[in-house]
Formats: structure tokens, sequence, C-alpha cells
């Protein structure tokens, strides 16, 4: 007579697919796992290089305010300047490298006892190219769906009083 009940194949079965089911689950927590070790290091790399950067473009800006006029380079960085008329002031900028791709801006307005920061900014180097690869949608033309003026063209809006052109309207509001 035979027993009921599950048999010893069912449930290695079960046990094979539930051992590999974790080990999917575990592949993938690992691959994640590197992947965000990965974006921290860059982060971590991108933020140090900033403040490195940070205080260079410190000590440079007080080697301009210290020296007598201002100097075409300061510590290996080309130093630019002009006459700016409305601020009354020489407008002094730099960049300092942060990386390959980017760079702090420094923009300094200094006039003869006060100067200002005009801007303190990490800023792109790096070649932009458009990326033109995929064929994306513009949107509809005007032959596709008719002039979207004719949507107002039955509103007279024209004698003044703006709640004239709505009347013909039913909003539903009863």
């Amino acid at each position: 007579m035979k027993q009921g009940g599950i048999g010893v194949g069912s449930a290695s079965i079960v046990l094979v697919f539930a051992v590999l089911c974790l080990s999917v689950f575990s592949l993938i927590t690992f691959v994640v796992a590197g992947n965000d070790k990965a974006l921290v290091d860059t982060e971590a790399g991108l933020v140090t290089g900033y403040y490195e950067a940070d205080a260079q473009a410190e000590r440079i800006v007080a080697d301009i305010l210290e020296a007598d006029g201002i100097p075409e380079e300061v510590r290996g960085i080309e130093v630019n300047t002009y006459w700016d008329f409305e601020a009354d002031a020489d407008i002094t900028y730099f960049l300092y490298p942060i990386s390959d791709q980017r760079s702090l801006f420094v923009s300094l307005a200094i006039r003869a006892d006060s100067y200002d920061i005009l801007s303190w900014r990490m800023y792109d180097t790096d070649d932009w190219t458009f990326d033109d690869s995929l064929d994306v949608w513009q949107g509809p033309s005007d032959m596709e769906f008719g002039d979207p003026g004719d949507v107002w063209a039955g509103l007279d809006f024209d004698d003044g009083d703006p709640m004239d052109g709505w009347a013909g309207l039913d909003f539903g509001d009863g």
C-alpha cells in the first residue's frame, strides 16, 4: 500500500531551488556592493581634489593680494586680469586644476582698498560632445496636429474684459 505525503524528491527540488535563489541574490548583492564602492571612491577623489584645489586657490588669492601689482603667474598658475569700468576694479581670474576634467574657477574684483570674490566654482574643462546616436522623437509637427493657435480661435479677448472670451465654454460646474 502506498503512503501519502511529500516524497524525498520534491523536498530536494525545493532545497535546490532555495539554494539557487540565495546564490543568485548573494551574487547580485556582491556586484552592487562593488559598484557602490567604485562610486564612493570616485566621489571621494573628487571631493578630496576639490578641497586641495580650494586650499591652493586660497593661497594664490593671498599671494595676488599681497603682491605689488597683479602678477601674471602665481604658483605656476596663469592669472588673467582686465579693468572693469563699471565695477571700478581689476577683474582677476584663474583656473586651478582639480582633475583632468574639472578646474576651480576663481574670479576677484580687486580695488585699491578691498576685494570681492565674484566667482568660486567648479568648472568642467573637458570637451563636451553632443550625443545624437539615439533617434529621439522631437514632438508633434504642425502638419500632424494642426496649428496650435486654432484652440484659441473661437474666443474673443479683444474687448478688454478677460472673462468675456470664456462665456461660451462649458466647464461642467453646473
